[in-house]
């Protein structure tokens, strides 16, 4: 991915000089840790940070985070002083604040085109720990997620690294597209909620009848998001071409089928339970990412259904 003309986005707060608590890097919630994602238990075990919505966002969260009752709390080093705000100087988190500079830049030509006002989401970006504002603590094993109230994308940047050697959902050079695609799919929930989506579908969830019906509607969040961020790279390249490399659409596939319900849960327990499903399988994923790729509109991106939404 060619990144260098991109506009460096100011909106992010880099917090990554804050040692949050907890320790180096972050931990894999295998074997007996409950699963970090929206779902049923059966996500025990499960590596239930595949990047969404934070899992407390949406119903049924919390049961699964802390098995019912008051979310855990956790402890902050703030040593370290205040944020820096404005676009980062290092590569990571420079390519970052060109990563958002152009997803805003595109989907505010989208919203105009359609007459609707556009303000972008601010990215967090945070080492273990940090304070997740309405959305609670954010920590390092949840993976990246979008925190509706507050229209933030909490990022720990240690788990770009983790999709290469610990997912193998990339490799090399063609990883920092991958970071383009899972920042542009948690765009791509700040989008729903611009549009009123999510908070439709979290009305849909607390009147379902069933955790597996609960579950189902939130696949649909998580493809449309990935259809969104297909929409993004649809626009990108037309505005930049030559942004994508040869290489880059097959490690987005590789990183979509890498996070996909089905290949963790095969991972983690020998076995699928599509009732248990938060964001999909690899193929949903690979192809909602693809549709969106391919058609480049919003309304390609209708996961739920003509009339459901």
């Amino acid at each position: 991915m060619r990144y260098d003309d991109f506009r460096r986005s100011d909106d992010i707060d880099d917090r990554r000089g804050d040692s949050g608590g907890g320790g180096g890097g972050f931990g894999l919630p295998m074997g007996g840790g409950g699963g970090l994602g929206i779902g049923t238990v059966i996500v025990l075990g499960l590596l239930g940070y595949a990047f969404g919505i934070d899992p407390r966002i949406l119903i049924g969260g919390a049961e699964i985070l802390t098995g019912g009752g008051q979310a855990p709390t956790y402890q902050t080093d703030r040593r370290s002083g205040p944020a820096q705000t404005g676009a980062p100087k290092d590569e990571m988190g420079s390519m970052i604040a060109g990563i958002l500079g152009e997803i805003d830049d595109r989907w505010n030509e989208i919203f105009q085109a359609s007459g609707q006002p556009y303000k972008g989401p601010r990215i967090v970006l945070f080492r273990n720990a940090t304070n997740g504002g309405r959305c609670g603590m954010a920590q390092s094993a949840m993976g990246p997620f979008y925190c509706p109230p507050d229209k933030q994308i909490f990022l720990d940047t240690a788990f770009f690294r983790d999709v290469e050697t610990k997912f193998r959902g990339c490799s090399g050079n063609a990883c920092k597209f991958t970071t383009a695609y899972i920042i542009a799919h948690e765009a791509g929930h700040h989008i729903q909620n611009l549009l009123g989506i999510l908070p439709r579908v979290q009305r849909m969830q607390e009147q379902a009848g069933s955790k597996a019906e609960a579950n189902a509607l939130q696949v649909k969040v998580e493809l449309q998001a990935d259809c969104l961020s297909g929409v993004w790279v649809n626009r990108e390249e037309k505005k930049r071409p030559g942004f994508v490399e040869p290489g880059d659409i097959e490690a987005a596939l590789a990183t979509a089928t890498a996070i996909g319900d089905d290949t963790l849960q095969r991972k983690a327990t020998g076995r699928v339970v599509p009732d248990s499903f938060t964001h999909g399988s690899a193929a949903q994923r690979k192809q909602w990412f693809m549709t969106g790729y391919q058609q480049g509109t919003v309304q390609a991106c209708n996961t739920f259904g003509a009339g459901t939404l």
